[in-house]
């Protein structure tokens, strides 16, 4: 079976904050929105169908979540990351940046410390400092485009009150698929000085051809039970507004924890459609994911390729994962302000200013490249065109 990934839908007019916000979020409506991560492809047909099915019987009470709810994800873990979870270890989140919250409340109390890997997604850190826990940036090492963890700082800041790191697994916004190898040695130094993991894997999913996204869990029992796992559909199959995702914790004393947060909130229920739209996600969903990557490799492949012929300005980092593309801009030697300003009121396009994901994301942007071939090519030809009038 085949998808149009360049047909193009207006979401205009339908509460989407990726385009109906444009003009209070960049100060003018006609920019080209690249930034907030989700797409424009169409919603997978076999997700439609199974929502107007559902949507077909005309009540809309209370529910529960089947047992398909929790096999499909069970299944689906085991063929596309060789990972094996009990249905034991599910349990339901309306989200993953509420799970980082909660996890923060279970698991750490106020005046401890949480560590996390910057520049990395922002939301990290208004969860860790909202409850009044400190922030500990372990900052990513940068080496001719290439983004490691630096495993010499980590441990030299963690100290008695370290209780957990969050880590971004695969990582948002560079664009690493951490290896089993680097997370071994992160591993080995949270079991050393008992410190949790807090892994979000929304974008595990998203691994691009010739490369392997390891679940942190999978590496070892040992590890598993020192692990908290966030997944969910949302990234994969554009259903962030369904608000449904999972907490993955084989350690019954830490999910029992995490549990009792979710049930005090009473935030457990989830909604009828969310558990309707995973299931067939995760039940019918291989062939259109792969059909999926390989549109947004190509995608890649235009935006490093075009850069490199007509924009040299700008060097893309090249990434292993997700549909977003990290560009290195410190070739302009603008603060984080002006380039923000610059792509949008030069060259009509909305990203991510790279500052916003914390130290080391200076001079950077953030494109999200989930979106018709023919969307690509007219923001870089709009930035082509801005760049230019620079030289």
């Amino acid at each position: 079976m085949t998808w149009n990934f360049d047909q193009s839908v207006s979401r205009e007019g339908t509460y989407s904050i990726k385009y109906d916000l444009r003009e209070e979020i960049f100060g003018v409506k006609d920019v080209i929105p690249m930034w907030v991560a989700d797409m424009d492809f169409d919603t997978p047909d076999f997700i439609v169908k199974a929502l107007q099915s559902r949507l077909n019987h005309v009540i809309y009470g209370y529910s529960f979540r089947p047992p398909e709810y929790l096999q499909s994800i069970i299944d689906w873990l085991i063929h596309r990351h060789n990972w094996k979870t009990e249905k034991e270890w599910i349990t339901f989140c309306p989200g993953i940046v509420p799970a980082l919250n909660f996890c923060t409340l279970a698991f750490t109390e106020p005046g401890d410390s949480i560590i996390v890997q910057p520049p990395v997604y922002f939301p990290f850190f208004s969860a860790v400092e909202t409850h009044g826990r400190k922030l500990i940036y372990n900052q990513l090492i940068e080496n001719e485009g290439k983004w490691t963890m630096d495993f010499d700082s980590l441990i030299a800041y963690i100290d008695s009150r370290t209780k957990m790191i969050i880590i971004s697994n695969p990582h948002n916004p560079v664009g690493r698929v951490w290896t089993r190898e680097e997370l071994n040695n992160l591993a080995d130094i949270c079991l050393k000085n008992n410190i949790l993991i807090l892994s979000d894997e929304i974008h595990c999913d998203l691994v691009l051809p010739g490369f392997t996204h390891v679940p942190v869990a999978s590496l070892s029992e040992e590890i598993a039970r020192i692990t908290i796992t966030c997944i969910a559909p949302s990234k994969t199959f554009n259903l962030a507004g369904l608000s449904t995702s999972s907490v993955i914790i084989s350690n019954p004393v830490l999910r029992k924890t995490f549990n009792r947060i979710v049930d005090n909130l009473h935030v457990g229920n989830g909604n009828i459609f969310g558990t309707t739209a995973s299931i067939a996600a995760y039940s019918h969903g291989h062939q259109w994911l792969d059909a999926l990557l390989d549109y947004i490799d190509n995608n890649i492949d235009l935006v490093e390729d075009y850069c490199m012929k007509m924009i040299p300005e700008i060097v893309p980092v090249q990434p292993e994962a997700t549909y977003m593309i990290w560009l290195n801009c410190r070739k302009f030697g603008m603060p984080g302000k002006e380039l923000r300003n610059f792509f949008i009121n030069r060259a009509g396009i909305g990203m991510n200013e790279g500052s916003t994901f914390g130290p080391g994301g200076e001079g950077f942007m953030r494109m999200n490249l989930a979106t018709s071939r023919k969307t690509v090519m007219k923001a870089l030809e709009q930035i082509e065109k801005a760049v230019a009038e620079l030289r």
